[in-house]
């Protein structure tokens, strides 16, 4: 992996970790379940997607 490609896989690790946590803080404001669950699911997905982003390393 090229010095170039590196940076944009540790700047789309930062990206999913905020991505992630504001879906996390979003989710324990809403009272409203339904909106609860989808900000719950995005945290999920964008776990994963760090998670792949990281297997790459």
């Amino acid at each position: 992996m090229t010095t170039k490609e590196l940076l944009y896989v540790e700047d789309a690790l930062g990206h999913e970790q905020y991505f992630q946590t504001q879906c996390e803080q979003t989710a324990q404001q809403i009272q409203d379940g339904e909106l609860k669950s989808l900000a719950q699911q995005m945290q999920q997905k964008h776990q994963e997607i760090f998670k792949n982003f990281y297997s790459l390393l």
